[in-house]
Parts: structure tokens; sequence; C-alpha cells
């Protein structure tokens, strides 16, 4: 089964364990969310059904595998025998993606397909102790009288 879904103004034709670059899209590694607008669904062998303008109940889900930034891509201006140069950098969000489910009539993934995802390092530390504050030392005037 595959889709055509829309998401950060782009098509993408879907299916089941596809990995997939789009626009940065909120949700932490691991976990599952629904992708974009789900444009037509279908089969192999059978008529896909195409929405106007999306399929009512379809539904695509997927996990998050990364959230990254794109290549760097340079902007360089310069206007000749004006000694004007100016460049300039731009790395765009993106958001990796594997296709987990592809469902017409838009039910959750069974809860065997839906990896949580580990707990970081950082959340099995422990809280640090707050460290003593050090009293100003007196001034000048205080110490003469």
């Amino acid at each position: 089964m595959f889709a055509v879904i829309q998401t950060g103004g782009k098509q993408y034709r879907v299916s089941k364990d596809d990995k997939l670059v789009v626009e940065k899209l909120a949700g932490d590694v691991g976990s599952v969310i629904q992708v974009g607008n789900v444009l037509m669904i279908g089969e192999t062998g059978k008529e896909p059904k195409i929405g106007a303008p999306v399929v009512e109940k379809a539904a695509v889900f997927a996990e998050v595998v990364e959230q990254s930034k794109a290549d760097k891509v340079v902007i360089f201006k310069k206007k000749r025998r004006q000694n004007y140069r100016r460049t300039k950098g731009h790395r765009q969000q993106q958001t990796i993606l594997r296709i987990v489910e592809v469902s017409p009539t838009g039910t959750k993934p069974k809860a065997a397909a839906v990896k949580k995802a580990a707990p970081t390092k950082d959340a099995a530390k422990k809280p640090m102790a707050k460290k003593p504050v050090a009293k100003k030392p007196a001034s000048d005037k205080e110490t003469q009288e």
C-alpha cells in the first residue's frame, strides 16, 4: 500500500518502511507522529483513491528517526568594481522519518510497531546539589571603624 502525502509545501509518495527527509516537524526522536495531508492512497493492482483535496479518514504514521540540519547553502553577493562582497550561510532544519504504517481508515499503528525512545543519559543523572553562596568581604569603611 502507498500514499501521497503533503508536508512542508512538498508532496511525497510513501509506503511502509520508507525513509524520508522532510522539513522540520515537531516530535522527539523515537516518537510516532501522524504526517501531513493524505492526497492519494492506493494498492498495487487496484484503483487508487484520490482525495478532493484530501482523502477522508486516511492517515500516515511515521517514526521520527532524527532531527538534524541539511547541508550548508552559501549565499554570496558581489558588485564588481564597488568593493562590495557579502557571504552568508544557511542550514535548513530537517526531520528524518521512517514510515510505520499507511492506514486507509486512520487507525493508529499497533503497540508492538511503536518503539519508545530510550531515556537519554541526561535524564538518568541525579540533580546536582546547590553550591553554597560565598559571602561578600566587608568593605574598607567597615574594617576601619
